[in-house]
């Protein structure tokens, strides 16, 4: 028996505190271990190229999902699907309520109306701390990284289910230290792998935009999740770091992980995603392939506008 095993004379069990009713994220390598990539690409290959096109494998679904904000609605999803252990690209034009969506699936925003359900559970009412409980973790368009803590101390803070959180285990540091140590050489194995070691110990305020977006990206991957959900990864980001970034991204699906982004870089959206989710006006107005959305006149509207093929009557228009 180790002592992370022992009973503490005198000291209470956690209790209540610690009976958390919502399931515990699963370890990476046991949830992703049945994940085949190229398999749940290639399943795709019979899905319609049509809006709210139900998935051989859905891991997220999102039905009648509604938000407005007075008299604008900002979405208005009648059906989204998301297919398991593939990258999926939502893109549209500014405004189309991309951001939205995302907050909205990870209950950062509460939704007017609808159901959202992610890996077979209903998420509808669990605060969004704990969406990591369920595998489920994002990134923001602007990084969230503690600038006045090091590389390493924000990558510990990724870790959930940590010992040392609980006020009475605090104070005994026998009882987490064990555990400690393990997330440390796992923080440090992610920082290797996202080449950010020679920053371990730097303040997080002195990194640059994109190696920002990549400390974010891998303490992310400290929760060990089965979906990662990117928000524009690539805004902002030297064009000297894209490259890495794109190679950590298929790097996930290639894992096992499912990746939900949002992105307006077109090339990047071709480059790497398996399907494409298309907004427009706060409605999924398409779905396909990347090689598809280019050539479905919804999309080149939605971007260019219903004229952009025909001559406007200064007369009519102005």
């Amino acid at each position: 028996m180790t002592a992370d095993d022992m009973d503490v004379p005198g000291v209470p069990d956690a209790g209540p505190e610690a009976a958390d009713p919502e399931p515990v994220a699963v370890p990476l390598a046991e949830a992703l271990r049945e994940v085949d990539h190229e398999a749940a690409r290639a399943a795709l290959a019979d899905v319609p190229w049509e809006p709210g096109a139900k998935k051989p494998d859905p891991i997220l679904v999102a039905d009648h999902v509604v938000r407005r904000f007075g008299g604008l609605t900002a979405v208005d999803a009648d059906h989204v699907e998301v297919q398991r252990g593939v990258i999926t690209a939502l893109i549209g034009p500014n405004g189309a309520g991309k951001t939205t969506l995302f907050n909205l699936l990870t209950n950062f925003d509460k939704p007017d109306s609808g159901t959202r359900v992610f890996d077979g559970h209903n998420i509808d009412d669990v605060p969004a701390h704990k969406i990591a409980n369920y595998g489920m973790v994002r990134t923001f368009q602007l990084t969230k990284a503690l600038s006045k803590m090091t590389v390493i101390e924000n990558m510990k803070l990724g870790a959930t289910g940590q010992r040392g959180e609980k006020l009475w285990r605090s104070i005994l540091p026998f009882t987490w230290k064990a555990q400690e140590r393990d997330i440390e050489a796992r923080a440090d194995a992610l920082l290797e792998r996202f080449k950010m070691s020679h920053m371990r110990d730097e303040f997080a305020g002195t990194l640059s935009g994109g190696q920002r977006k990549l400390l974010e990206m891998a303490r992310a991957l400290m929760v060990e999740p089965t979906m990662v959900m990117l928000d524009e990864p690539m805004a902002g980001v030297n064009p000297a770091l894209t490259q890495s970034l794109l190679g950590h991204v298929t790097g996930l699906s290639e894992q096992g992980m499912t990746v939900l982004f949002v992105e307006h870089d077109m090339d990047m959206v071709q480059e790497i995603s398996d399907w494409v989710i298309v907004m427009a006006e706060g409605r999924i107005i398409a779905e396909g392939p990347p090689a598809s959305i280019g050539e479905n006149q919804a999309v080149v509207d939605a971007y260019l506008g219903s004229h952009h093929d025909s001559a406007l009557d200064l007369d009519t228009e102005l």
